[in-house]
């Protein structure tokens, strides 16, 4: 009879502990979800027995962590015939922008109330590396991503070796081979068609013939949009 009570007691008294474990763990899931981690930190931090001015370096700590989003940049050509290009992208609003140009800080603008910045920049022949920052009271975000466009004022060379200017054919030559020399990454067209080129600026395109003159016009364009274009005629009589 004693025995039954003592475990009737020791049941009701773990059925207890059980509940009160579980109303703890759900207690802590409620304030997690409510409050956030931080709350969570300083509440371990408070039953550990620690006192109130050792809580305060913790809130302090996550605060000083706080990350800044790097701004985007929009994408922009390989290369431009204009030494003034407009630079723009996305931030937080109400952010400092830094713009970086091979490395070197160059300006500085604010964004919009939708985020958006624009600048206006000048650019130094060859290749120009743009990037920028974000800054928020005096903290700075990583850079952005990086755009990379090449400034270019001068046309690109163009040799054309053959045929030669008033050159004639006749009979079976009905096909004249339209060769040259221009810089490397330059496209060359023929009376308007794209002519074949190698890494070196060789180009070479065969062009059919008409009975007469033939008028022929090759154009050399560079990436920036730069042309050179030269004119030549030739003759061919069946």
């Amino acid at each position: 009879m004693i025995r039954s009570r003592l475990n009737r007691r020791l049941e009701e008294k773990t059925k207890k502990n059980l509940v009160l474990n579980i109303l703890g763990i759900v207690l802590v899931i409620l304030l997690v979800l409510k409050f956030g981690i931080p709350l969570l930190v300083n509440l371990s931090v408070f039953f550990s027995g620690s006192s109130k001015n050792n809580q305060m370096p913790v809130a302090t700590s996550i605060q000083d962590t706080s990350f800044i989003a790097p701004p985007v940049l929009d994408s922009f050509p390989d290369a431009t015939s204009s030494a003034n290009i407009p630079v723009s992208g996305i931030a937080s609003k109400n952010q400092s922008i830094d713009l970086y140009i091979n490395g070197n800080l160059q300006d500085n603008t604010k964004t919009k109330d939708d985020g958006s910045f624009l600048l206006t920049e000048t650019l130094r022949p060859g290749e120009n590396t743009i990037q920028v920052k974000a800054v928020v009271n005096g903290k700075e975000s990583d850079f952005s991503n990086s755009i990379t466009t090449a400034f270019k004022s001068a046309p690109p060379s163009l040799n054309v070796t053959s045929p030669s200017d008033g050159q004639s054919y006749s009979k079976d030559q009905n096909t004249a081979t339209v060769m040259g020399t221009t810089d490397p990454d330059v496209k060359v067209t023929v009376n308007g068609f794209w002519a074949i080129s190698d890494d070196n600026g060789n180009f070479s395109y065969n062009l059919p013939l008409q009975n007469g003159d033939n008028q022929i016009k090759v154009v050399a364009t560079d990436a920036a949009g730069n042309t050179t274009e030269k004119d030549i005629k030739v003759t061919y009589s069946s």
